[in-house]
């Protein structure tokens, strides 16, 4: 049974001492550097009295320092994943110009990310936009923000295994387990076995505890780290060319258009808005850092500020390296195909390993951000079988079935890519669409309270001061702008091969209303009769006279 001491509210939580700095209890500091055990014993006290003043119990166990939830963030964005997975579409719609978007791209989500930092600070609990939306929006919009994040991140998963396919064939061509590869649906077949191969083993991981997650995750962050910069060190050493060449270069892209280059290159910048985002993955693991007020924003802005810096510059070196600029392979092979013929195929093929080991830890941060999400919106009895679904298990101290439901799920969304892999294109676009709409219906109700002057950070943790309501403006014009620049019906993007059919080209706006107004549909005549906080994860709070009241228990209407 966890006490609840504290003189906050679940709107305005806080520690007890009302710093959140962790100094101790009564503020003091007498449990200092001087008694390391005494101090990490009080922060512990402090951030599961921060969990309990929003109405849950502490079940997760808290292992994760400033590194393992660093790791989180960047390993979702994954630089390598994304660079080699997506510099090809990049190149093909808006030629080597098109690497301006990258900064466009980190310029519109680090204002995001900055108002997820505050958020962070302020609520640090599982679940991360299901949670944040619930408490600047309300019920329903919390409810909304979390069902597209959870659909989202499940077609995510998905789509991030099969970048196994785009580069195991490349090392060494008895990875193409299926067929030789010039069969119509030799690379699909393949791609799924390979995928299924990479979720049964994030499953089980995740499944085994948060522990041994953010170990092997943290390690293959390290690696990915190291070979990221080495990767740069290499590409600058075989530099062919200046970047006055590079970034003024659009091949004719755009040449015709109503638009212009500009509608070419908004097009190309899909290639940069699919990767950076799943920042917030660091907050998400909020109920199993340590001092997650203090850690969680800062592992938010250094995931996304490294991600920035380290692919802006692969991004750009590879252009800058490549034998032949206007080598077609570059819009078909991508990056993969610089690396191999620009370094050789010995050097080129250790950092296609690293690419592999990126992927991989990249599945694994996607679906750990899955399984609390639908952990966090399980336990306040906001999805069906919410009892099983936000059952902590007593030995590895993680939710083990959303973990599997994830894994089978994604598995056969993956098999979708056999026989329709245009079909699948469109649904992996769509998810990110979701992911931005999903941050915007934080983003949004967070500037409406803004507005009302009803927003407060906490006291001694991340604010923005006198440029929130500035940034968080930004904030959501870049959402809504990036979300309708996502589900544009371009027929390059969601029909670009075969018979040209209208429901692909608007899928965008198809899909993500059905899967909007259908799952809203659902909780609004279902399950919203059935929301508050499951009896067995709500905090017992022992002193009456306490302010910080759980959530409703009983069912609201």
């Amino acid at each position: 049974m966890v006490r609840v001491s504290t003189p906050n509210t679940p709107d305005t939580p806080g520690t007890p001492n009302g710093r959140g700095d962790g100094s101790g209890a009564n503020g003091s500091g007498s449990a200092g550097p001087a008694d390391p055990e005494a101090s990490a014993r009080t922060q512990l006290q402090d951030d599961d009295d921060a969990l309990g003043a929003l109405g849950y119990r502490p079940e997760l166990k808290r292992t994760l320092g400033n590194f393992h939830t660093f790791a989180a963030g960047i390993s979702y964005i994954s630089i390598l994943t994304g660079t080699f997975q997506l510099f090809y579409f990049g190149v093909s719609f808006g030629g080597p110009a098109y690497w301006w978007s990258w900064p466009m791209v980190f310029a519109g989500q680090l204002m995001v990310a900055l108002c997820f930092c505050e958020l962070a600070a302020r609520y640090p609990v599982a679940g991360s936009v299901y949670n944040w939306a619930k408490n600047m929006g309300g019920p329903h919009i919390g409810w909304l923000g979390g069902w597209m994040m959870m659909t989202a991140t499940m077609v995510t998963l998905s789509a991030v295994a099969l970048a196994y396919q785009i580069t195991l064939p490349q090392i060494d061509s008895r990875f193409q387990f299926i067929g030789d590869g010039s069969g119509k649906y030799d690379a699909a077949g393949n791609a799924v076995l390979l995928g299924s191969v990479l979720i049964l083993f994030s499953t089980t991981v995740n499944a085994f505890g948060v522990k041994l997650m953010a170990r092997i995750n943290s390690a293959g962050v390290f690696i990915e780290l190291i070979a990221a910069v080495a990767l740069i060190i290499f590409l600058a050493v075989h530099i062919t060319r200046g970047p006055g060449t590079v970034l003024t270069d659009t091949q004719g892209h755009g040449t015709g258009e109503t638009l212009g280059y500009f509608g070419a290159f908004l097009t190309a910048s899909l290639a940069s808005a699919y990767v950076m985002y799943g920042f917030d993955t660091a907050s998400s693991l909020g109920e199993e850092s340590h001092n997650p007020r203090r850690n969680a924003p800062r592992a938010i802005l250094r995931a996304l500020v490294a991600s920035f810096m380290i692919g802006g510059l692969i991004l750009l070196f590879a252009l800058l390296a490549v034998p032949n600029l206007a080598d077609k392979r570059l819009a078909t092979d991508g990056l993969q195909f610089v690396v191999l013929d620009t370094l050789g195929s010995t050097i080129g093929e250790i950092f296609l390993w690293c690419v592999v080991i990126a992927i991989t830890v990249c599945v694994l941060a996607v679906q750990a951000a899955g399984i609390r999400l639908m952990f966090a919106m399980a336990r306040d009895n906001n999805l069906p079988a919410g009892s099983v679904l936000a059952r902590v298990s007593p030995r590895f101290h993680t939710p083990v079935v959303p973990a599997m439901l994830i894994g089978v799920v994604g598995v056969v969304i993956l098999v979708i890519n056999i026989n329709q892999p245009q079909i699948f294109s469109v649904i992996t676009s769509i998810a990110i669409i979701m992911i931005y709409v999903a941050y915007l219906l934080v983003t949004a109700p967070m500037l409406v309270k803004r507005l009302r002057g009803r927003w407060e950070p906490v006291q001694g943790s991340f604010t923005l001061g006198r440029f929130g309501l500035p940034v968080n403006i930004i904030a959501v014009f870049w959402g809504a702008a990036m979300s309708l620049n996502l589900a544009w019906p371009r027929a390059a993007v969601y029909n670009a091969t075969g018979p040209q059919h209208w429901y692909l080209r608007w899928g965008a706006f198809l899909f993500v209303g059905i899967v909007a107004f259908g799952g809203f549909a659902y909780y609004w005549f279902v399950q919203r009769h059935k929301t508050g906080v499951l009896a067995e994860h709500r905090v017992q709070v022992s002193d009456p006279t306490s302010p910080g009241e759980p959530p409703p228990t009983t069912p609201t209407k």
